[in-house]
């Protein structure tokens, strides 16, 4: 990509991000906390829950480094909308395999010392309890060699479930950032264990958010 390209891209990345700012802060409640925790240079993974359709701008509008972001394959069949997704930095993903060519992708620009956002659960939950990691997810953190950023979402669930068709303004969504793991944290896991310390450590910060703002406290 010529440098005119890409400090156009970047220019426009950032101007979406302006506007879905802006769209939160009129829609949704929002409460962030945390931000200090996402590294300010090098790699880094944002490893999140996933609760509705608008995770990604919760997740990402608040980081102040640019991100990747993963999205299945099926949203860039329409021409339009697939379009807008690559020029925001998001890598289609095929659902229920294992996509080699986006893994590369992500580790490569984990290597460029990138962010990418990735929702482990690889499906929206359908009741706002954290699903069990899928265990690639501790693939790419060995092989990224990038810190992980565990990032809980409450709230969206309540706002726009998978089972309506629309969202539910003016409910308080909360970000909560934690502190991160670095790769000599899971140099000696396996990925598998590396997927369920992850679940464990996002469910317990579910929790905490939960207890923080008198809200049932989820059952596993």
């Amino acid at each position: 990509m010529s440098e005119r390209k890409a400090e156009k891209k970047y220019r426009w990345y950032w101007f979406c991000v302006f506007l879905c700012r802006n769209f939160c802060r009129i829609f949704f409640r929002m409460r962030v906390c945390g931000l200090e925790n996402v590294p300010t240079e090098g790699g880094f993974l944002l490893v999140s829950n996933h609760q509705s359709f608008l995770d990604p701008l919760f997740c990402g509008i608040f980081v102040k480094r640019g991100l990747t972001f993963m999205a299945r394959d099926t949203l860039f069949r329409n021409r339009f909308f697939g379009r807008l997704l690559r020029s925001v930095n998001a890598i289609a993903v095929r659902r229920g395999e294992a996509d080699l060519t986006a893994i590369k992708a992500i580790i490569s620009r984990l290597k460029d010392k990138e962010g990418v956002c990735i929702f482990p659960e690889a499906t929206r939950t359908a009741d706002g309890k954290i699903r069990d990691f899928k265990a690639g997810i501790g693939f790419l953190c060995r092989k990224g060699r990038a810190s992980i950023v565990p990032v809980v979402i409450d709230g969206a669930f309540e706002a726009w479930p998978r089972s309506k068709k629309f969202f539910k303004p003016f409910c308080t969504i909360s970000v909560s950032y934690g502190k991160p793991l670095f790769a000599e944290d899971i140099k000696d896991c396996k990925d598998g264990g590396i997927a369920k310390k992850l679940t464990s450590r996002l469910r317990q910060m579910q929790s905490e958010l939960r207890i923080e703002q008198g809200k049932e406290v989820f059952i596993y």
